[in-house]
């Protein structure tokens, strides 16, 4: 094996365009880790907040750092202790950088902690549950958009306990978690209303949305409420800040439910009303969740939702073109060699 790897680096807090593919030393696993020969990895919104330091207090870096939590690819070394995984095993999953340990292990436990994904070589920690073995007929680029966003999704729906019939509103429906968490809702047989601008409709009614609402044509609060009244059963929150969810809440029936998977999460006191259940939901892994999202991948309920392929020379603009431009679904990038 060589003794450096191409990676994706950042020197500093910073944007993505001090992003750099450099030489880096190919770390090694240490006791119940195991090394991973990257096939492909997907970008997710947190490896920016990361970047940016905007939870330097409670999650610091470390630098240099290597941005990506969600992969797949193949075991090319274990470390003392490890029975779960051999060398030549297919894995994928997800892990916060190794130096969030702290945090991680504090909100988003049991997730696995890794030297970062955007890279031809990692390491992770080989006994959490978010890290598992890939099924054969999963290829490696679904199986790395899967692990956060089907996490999250998966989260999502059981926070919201979401019965047959209810509505529900999917704020934010064309992203990583929105391209999961569609499918499963439509799945559970609730009736789905998406936004979505113009361009992305058929592709949420696809993923199983019955209504669409324009959010760049129409106000989304007035135009729910048009709709309905009396209420949506539920609104799930994966696009707007904290600050906005006020005016979303007024669209959910009395005793109704307001899911939101952005953070920071709204302060305590901020709605009026007392009959609103509300959760702020983190990413989290129970053993079998990742091998039942790789399942209901394989079915066919979860359809491809890859938005662009980049190869890993192109890391860095992947990112830039995260912030910068739409995205549907996932943004992948694979290591090329």
């Amino acid at each position: 094996m060589n003794e450096t790897m191409r990676a994706v680096v950042a020197r500093d807090y910073g944007s993505p365009e001090l992003l750099a593919v450099e030489d880096m030393p190919i770390p090694r696993p240490g006791p119940g880790q195991i090394q991973v020969r990257v096939e492909a990895a997907a970008l997710n919104g947190g490896d920016l907040d990361l970047l940016r330091g905007r939870m330097a207090d409670v999650a610091p870096l470390e630098f240099p750092h290597v941005p990506g939590m969600d992969f797949a690819g193949t075991v090319t070394e274990i470390g003392e202790g490890v029975t779960r995984f051999a060398v030549g095993d297919d894995v994928f999953g997800t892990g916060f950088p190794r130096a969030t340990g702290r945090f991680s292990a504090a909100f988003c436990s049991p997730l696995s902690l890794t030297s970062g994904a955007m890279a031809e070589y990692a390491v992770l920690d080989a006994d959490a549950p978010a890290v598992t073995h890939r099924p054969p007929a999963l290829d490696a680029e679904r199986a790395a958009a899967l692990p956060i966003s089907g996490l999250t999704a998966l989260q999502l729906l059981r926070e919201g306990q979401i019965q047959p019939g209810e509505t529900v509103l999917v704020i934010g429906a064309t992203g990583g978690v929105g391209s999961v968490l569609v499918p499963l809702l439509a799945v559970a047989e609730a009736h789905v209303i998406a936004t979505a601008g113009a361009d992305d409709e058929d592709h949420v009614r696809r993923l199983g949305a019955e209504e669409v609402i324009d959010y760049r044509t129409a106000d989304v609060v007035a135009e729910a409420s048009r709709r309905y009244p009396d209420g949506v059963d539920a609104v799930v929150n994966i696009a707007l800040p904290a600050d906005r969810l006020i005016d979303v809440s007024r669209t959910v029936r009395r005793g109704g439910r307001l899911m939101n998977a952005v953070h920071p999460a709204p302060e305590p006191g901020t709605y009026e009303r007392d009959d609103l259940a509300l959760g702020t939901i983190n990413s989290a892994a129970r053993p079998g969740d990742l091998e039942e999202l790789a399942g209901w991948a394989n079915d066919g309920w979860l359809p491809a939702a890859i938005g662009r392929r980049y190869r890993l020379d192109d890391g860095p603009r992947a990112y830039r073109d995260l912030v910068q431009e739409h995205t549907r679904g996932k943004l992948i990038v694979m290591m090329d060699r």
